[in-house]
């Protein structure tokens, strides 16, 4: 069975042991570190090589936003970073999400939900909350005013319906089930996406798409249209 490893990175010891107490009680994961603040978690990414990090985004000194903008720049083969934070509508995580962080946790988040949170941003197929991305994405739409970025990306009408389907979370298996493909298929148009959009992962692919209106929220804000 292959281990998950994550590394802890909060000011607050006790989050941190909280943290670890869940995340060591399953099989497949195993906390290989903490750090209690931006600066400290820049060398033991370094050396200890995890595959998950939990990021507090408000820490005194080097905080989360910074210490992901330069986990992602200046790390080969960079960790899937999930940002930790206290309120979801927060620029902070937002512009977190934007330098590459692919997803976000809440700090009351339930046991079972930071398990599955790890587990699913470490297989990077779909994308982690997607109604909360969502959220975030929409309260900014359209800050691209010349639709930029996926303008420019020049995307096939069949890699623009998976960045449609992406932007509603939907995972590889999902998306094949709507379009009629077989998931190997899908998981080519995925990458065919990023690469154009030169996008990290999923959740900077669909922050994209809303920015530059690619991708807008219904009126009620619930949904997606295209």
């Amino acid at each position: 069975m292959s281990v998950i490893k994550v590394l802890l990175v909060d000011d607050e010891e006790l989050i941190r042991f909280g943290l670890r107490a869940v995340l060591d009680a399953q099989p497949d994961l195993e906390v290989v570190g903490e750090a209690a603040d931006g600066a400290e978690a820049l060398g033991l990414v370094r050396s200890l090589r995890p595959d998950v990090v939990l990021m507090d985004v408000r820490m005194p000194g080097l905080d989360g936003l910074a210490a992901t903008r330069a986990i992602l720049r200046g790390t080969d083969a960079p960790p899937k970073i999930l940002v930790v934070t206290t309120f979801e509508a927060d620029d902070y995580v937002y512009e977190a999400l934007r330098a590459g962080a692919d997803g976000f946790l809440l700090k009351r988040s339930r046991p079972a939900e930071v398990v599955q949170a790890v587990r699913l941003v470490a297989a990077g197929e779909s994308l982690l909350f997607p109604a909360a991305i969502r959220r975030l994405a929409a309260a900014r739409a359209g800050r691209d005013a010349d639709g930029g970025a996926v303008a420019r990306a020049g995307l096939t009408g069949r890699e623009g319906e998976v960045l449609r389907l992406m932007a509603r979370g939907l995972s590889n298996a999902e998306i094949g089930e709507r379009l009629h493909l077989g998931v190997q298929t899908v998981k080519t148009h995925v990458s065919a996406v990023l690469g154009k959009l030169g996008a990290r992962d999923r959740t900077q692919a669909v922050i994209a798409a809303y920015e530059s209106g690619f991708v807008t929220p219904a009126p009620d804000g619930t949904a997606d249209r295209g």
